[in-house]
């Protein structure tokens, strides 16, 4: 071919053009897209910064990048976690897919107010009749929602609770079956941990709207106070979630989980110190059987 294009140059040309003037005749069907047309979701960076203890990485990074990052079109969460020598910056964006479901609604908080806040924001705008709460770093199998509303019809119930497996930070790791109690009362939620906040279903046409307390255990004062005007929660027996256990994490820390726990016992729950203890005996030993395998 080479070799018939420089006996015949003009040949050459001729093709030459031919395949210019196709490709002009073609250029405004051209995609001009430099990146595929697909909506962004979650963007996670991790920044090291050798040496550093958690404390300086939440100074000298998450602090600094919060306020470019917040200034992103779409933005619907940011967070950012501080470890030993790394940031892990996490931020999502969910605009695009509220506005292909109609059933999703992205409410946006002009500050960061904590969980409690965020979770009141919600439930101020929630119209249905059942409420459940999931985290942004935990998982519902797909069956979760539909399983749970028939049981509570089932059971007439005006609270449940499901077993549920951990996860690992990356999703890699699958633990054990978290086994729950088939019920609880008031008196028997305060010295258990069985209602993990990504199971718990409330029916708020028997409870009424519900509201979080804005205070540590937002989530555990709730279920307390909905428990303590007599309802009883229901335990169903299904593998329907995935809680992620992330290092550094608040509620990663059993000293400081303890601690909150104890604040709600006297300061919430107006117990005594001795039915205090009593209850966190009972709430420590089967908070460490959980977490005695992962």
């Amino acid at each position: 071919m080479i070799r018939l294009f420089a006996a015949h140059p003009t040949a050459a040309n001729i093709l030459m053009l031919a395949f210019l003037g196709l490709g002009l005749f073609a250029l405004p069907t051209l995609q001009r897209d430099t990146f595929p047309l697909v909506p962004p979701s979650d963007v996670e960076v991790r920044i090291p910064y050798p040496g550093a203890s958690p404390a300086e990485v939440e100074t000298g990074i998450c602090q600094a990048v919060e306020d470019p990052i917040r200034a992103v079109d779409n933005l619907a969460e940011l967070s950012c976690l501080a470890r030993d020598n790394l940031a892990v910056v996490t931020a999502e964006i969910v605009e695009g897919c509220a506005a292909q479901d109609p059933r999703l609604r992205l409410i946006r908080l002009e500050q960061n107010g904590g969980v409690a806040r965020a979770r009141n924001a919600a439930l101020a705008a929630a119209r249905g009749r059942y409420v459940a709460f999931l985290d942004s770093d935990d998982l519902w199998l797909p069956q979760k929602l539909e399983r749970q509303v028939a049981f509570m019809r089932e059971k007439d119930a005006a609270v449940s609770y499901t077993s549920f497996r951990r996860i690992n930070e990356d999703g890699s790791g699958l633990g054990r079956l978290v086994k729950i109690p088939a019920r609880l009362t008031y008196r028997q939620l305060l010295k258990n941990t069985a209602i993990a906040t990504l199971t718990g279903m409330v029916d708020t046409a028997k409870t009424g709207p519900i509201r979080m307390t804005e205070a540590r255990r937002d989530d555990y004062i709730l279920w307390l106070s909905i428990l303590k005007r007599g309802f009883v929660a229901h335990g169903l027996q299904e593998d329907l979630a995935r809680y992620r256990v992330v290092q550094g994490s608040l509620s990663s820390k059993p000293k400081r989980s303890a601690a909150w726990v104890w604040d709600v016992y006297r300061k919430i729950e107006g117990l005594g110190p001795l039915r205090s203890a009593w209850c966190m005996a009972h709430y420590g030993a089967r908070a460490v059987l959980k977490r005695l395998v992962f």
